[in-house]
């Protein structure tokens, strides 16, 4: 299984010269992630400073992959495009944690008789 995944990350770089680097980017995504992250997570953006955008699907995965410095190598060399870091973002809408209603509070009823 690895030896195909290394002829994977050889060939699969060199068919992708033709493309944009977000593109090559995006495609080398799952090779170099593997398809459990790959499946959780895209390439959405190259800066112009050579900084991928990792969006990716919750916070468990965020953590996950800030744990990986491998990635950038990884990516970089399958994909052809030089990396200077992976940025690891949650989408829009997912940015803040859902809010939790405290609970209800008891009323004190002081004219209640203690036993």
């Amino acid at each position: 299984m690895q030896a195909m995944r290394d002829l994977l990350r050889t060939t699969l770089g060199k068919s992708l010269n033709a493309l944009e680097p977000v593109d090559r980017l995006a495609a080398a995504w799952p090779v170099a992630a593997g398809h459990a992250i790959a499946g959780r997570s895209s390439v959405t953006e190259l800066d112009p400073n050579g900084c991928a955008v990792v969006t990716v699907a919750d916070k468990g995965w965020l953590t996950q992959l800030e744990s990986m410095p491998q990635l950038k190598g990884d990516l970089a060399r399958i994909s052809g495009v030089p990396l200077t870091d992976i940025l690891f973002l949650l989408p829009a809408g997912a940015a803040a944690p859902p809010r939790v209603a405290p609970p209800k509070a008891r009323k004190f009823n002081a004219a209640r008789k203690l036993p």
